[in-house]
């Protein structure tokens, strides 16, 4: 009653009452797909589901934060033997980290958009800061089928494997690593 209240007494004062929306990460949606050379010859890529998170948007303040957890055990490449590999102490050690982690530390906006998001990303433990580039971002009022305002967004970044303690294969296998994040989230 009492937000009622002062919307009514905002409203009639020409002044609007905005709040920063909170959106549920859609985990059947939202993955990220790394992508390496495979020792010169061409790309390969493999792909890491989310396992949850949160996003808070605040489009006229042109705000916001990220949380994204990735469940690493999960990682596919349609390589069966590989996606072993991976899961191994050489790469990700699954066993002992089985989660990947973004924290946004910045969101920063071109109009009422994001445009880049300062974080961190923790793998094995290890936190870098990263910066992902937002290559799309909608939002609707009504998904389809959760029958709630939803967002989604792609974003891009390069990494070194290097520097989460992924050496194997180096330098046969490069260093870099590009990262495509697709996520798609509901509003709380």
């Amino acid at each position: 009653m009492k937000k009622l209240l002062l919307a009514i007494v905002l409203g009639s004062y020409g002044v609007a009452a905005v709040a920063a929306d909170t959106y549920t990460v859609d985990t059947l949606h939202t993955h990220v797909t790394f992508t390496f050379q495979h020792l010169g010859l061409s790309s390969f890529d493999g792909k890491i589901p989310s396992s949850g998170g949160k996003i808070v948007l605040d489009r006229a303040n042109k705000s916001g934060s990220v949380e994204v957890e990735f469940d690493v055990k999960a990682v596919a490449t349609a390589v069966p033997k590989f996606d072993e590999h991976l899961r191994a102490e050489d790469f990700f050690e699954v066993a002992k980290y089985p989660t990947a982690t973004f924290k946004s530390t910045k969101v920063t906006f071109d109009g009422d958009k994001p445009a880049t998001i300062e974080g961190n990303l923790t793998i094995k433990n290890i936190t870098k800061p990263v910066t992902l580039k937002v290559t799309s971002f909608s939002c609707v009022d009504k998904h389809p089928m959760a029958n709630v305002p939803a967002c989604g967004a792609n974003a891009t970044a390069t990494i070194k494997r290097s520097d989460f303690g992924m050496t194997y294969a180096l330098p046969a296998v490069p260093d870099e690593i590009v990262l495509s994040v697709e996520v798609e989230a509901l509003r709380e």
